[in-house]
């Protein structure tokens, strides 16, 4: 049960205030012997804990998901196999899968989303790292605006939407081979950039080591750069920025 739940409770009368206060002093994770459940990362960093499914074995998959949406109404995971969500989905049928971005998540819990994060990716080979990024930012509360296949070979194709970029709070800027995307944006918004390399690309292009060596180096400024293929990591610190921009904006017109 949440914060604002658990006091809601004690302002209709149904929980007492002593009843609040044993809520509060619960465990803050739970745990299960082979995992440590963080149920308290949320209070604390305002993002519940997301689990990386790859490498989990089966047993403790399902268990995780579980506990998660006991505590919290909904989880998230990242890097899930079809495998994984269907025994999942066998436990939990309202599970949903997502085969591109790889992403297994349940949702019981309604989260409003606010601002806007554009997630940008230069190949439709990206979309796959794009879309974790962009389901990530969502599942944090955050409006997301996809412009997809924009890469520099066809430069227009990004031109055509600088409107759009230059609305979104953040934009992440996802790209493999030579990662020259988030350099271009960089040079047309005023908001931060978040590049994400992608192992999208032949042999010279390193399995993304190129595209992070650009985006490291990039002449144009405003530019902060996550690891390779790390869509997730992309669409948590845009969300962190999205929210510091809504506050800003919010605060503006009181």
């Amino acid at each position: 049960m949440q914060t604002k739940e658990i006091l809601e409770k004690v302002k209709s009368g149904e929980l007492s205030v002593e009843e609040a206060e044993k809520l509060f002093h619960l465990e803050t994770y739970k745990d299960l012997g082979y995992a440590k459940l963080d149920t308290n990362r949320e209070k604390r960093t305002g993002f519940p804990e997301v689990v990386y499914c790859a490498g989990k074995p089966d047993e403790y998959i399902v268990s995780i998901f579980e506990k998660l949406l006991e505590a919290d109404g909904r989880a998230f995971g990242t890097r899930a196999a079809k495998e994984q969500y269907e025994l999942v989905k066998e436990r939990i049928p309202d599970a949903e899968y997502d085969p591109v971005s790889r992403i297994l998540k349940v949702y019981r819990n309604d989260v409003g989303r606010t601002g806007c994060v554009a997630v940008c990716c230069a190949g439709t080979a990206d979309i796959p790292v794009a879309e974790e990024a962009a389901q990530t930012a969502e599942y944090f509360g955050t409006n997301v605006e996809r412009v997809y296949d924009v890469g520099v070979s066809g430069i227009h194709r990004l031109l055509s939407k600088t409107e759009v970029l230059q609305k979104a709070n953040c934009i992440i800027a996802v790209a493999g081979m030579e990662g020259a995307l988030a350099s271009v944006i960089g040079g047309l918004v005023s908001n931060p950039v978040i590049a994400v390399p992608t192992s999208v690309g032949y042999g010279a292009s390193f399995e993304g080591l190129s595209a992070l060596l650009t985006m490291i180096n990039s002449c144009a400024n405003g530019i902060s750069v996550v690891n390779i293929d790390n869509g997730y990591g992309a669409g948590y610190i845009a969300t962190q920025i999205n929210r510091l921009a809504t506050k800003s904006v919010e605060g503006a017109l009181e």
